[in-house]
């Protein structure tokens, strides 16, 4: 795994990367999204508007629940943040973009943005002169130099760590076909067939038994068998076998489902803090 390519370098700062990139896309995306959603509200809503005004809800919803009814103002931020993150993560399955995530310098500003704004809402609500009396006790420095790095670091760590751990399963997916195919290739026709016949015996004594696992089974052997018997015959050459359906199975958890948590889990964290510093008014 490489870091973002810079596109643009002026007095040794990187001005344009991969990474600014994706944001820009991103934020194109959101907005492009927000207005065709949010225009030609009707009453009666369709599917799409009932849709649009759940998801709304949800969020209002966990920002009441988790930082009180009184900070209900602080939504269109932590949704925008929410968002920012889910699409930052997925826009790298296109293949062609860099997910933002997977770059330090992204989550580490979202986490600084969190910071600040405690700080901020800390000023606000108790006064200057009670937030650097907090000062006093060193942990308070260690504790709010740690918060952003915690978070940031966390983010970045769980979606790059995917990214990684896919890359790696990818090339030893690879190699493993590589291997099978040119394992089976050399015993022989015999072998060959043998493969397929038990990949067929499985697959029709599945369908009897309903046994979803013996059928994928079934499947897979004969298909083994099929790429071997093409490369045996010299119609395709290297044929990676073990890399169809696989990886979309692996990407369902490592693109997906960690990048939903990992949005959830970073706009939780910032709602806590965000809501400790902003306690209702008596």
């Amino acid at each position: 795994m490489n870091g973002p390519k810079i596109y643009l370098q002026i007095n040794g700062m990187n001005v344009i990367t991969q990474t600014t990139v994706s944001s820009f896309v991103v934020m194109v995306i959101l907005c492009v999204a927000g207005y065709f959603l949010g225009r030609n509200l009707k009453k009666r809503p369709g599917r799409m508007q009932v849709i649009t005004e759940k998801g709304v809800a949800m969020i209002y919803g966990l920002v009441e629940d988790t930082m009180g009814k009184h900070n209900a103002y602080w939504t269109p931020y932590i949704g925008a943040l929410f968002l920012s993150s889910i699409c930052g993560s997925l826009i790298g399955m296109t293949g062609i973009l860099r997910s933002t995530t997977s770059d330090i310098s992204t989550t580490l500003t979202w986490a600084l943005m969190t910071s600040f704004l405690v700080w901020g809402c800390t000023i606000k609500n108790s006064g200057l002169k009670v937030f650097l009396k907090g000062y006093i006790n060193p942990m308070n420095i260690i504790s709010d130099i740690a918060q952003p790095v915690s978070m940031g670091f966390r983010h970045f760590g769980n979606i790059m760590g995917g990214s990684v751990l896919t890359s790696l399963l990818y090339t030893a997916l690879a190699a493993g076909s590589a291997m099978i195919l040119k394992l089976i290739k050399s015993s022989g026709l015999a072998v060959i067939a043998v493969v397929a016949a038990l990949g067929g015996a499985a697959f029709f004594f599945a369908m009897k038994k309903k046994k979803l696992a013996l059928k994928i089974l079934g499947i897979a052997l004969f298909l083994i068998a099929l790429s071997a018997a093409l490369e045996y015959f010299g119609v395709f050459e290297e044929i990676p076998i073990l890399e169809v359906g696989l990886p979309g199975i692996l990407s369902l958890y490592f693109d997906i489902f960690s990048g939903f948590v990992q949005a959830l889990v970073f706009s939780l964290l910032t709602m806590v803090y965000v809501g400790m510093a902003c306690p209702p008014r008596r």
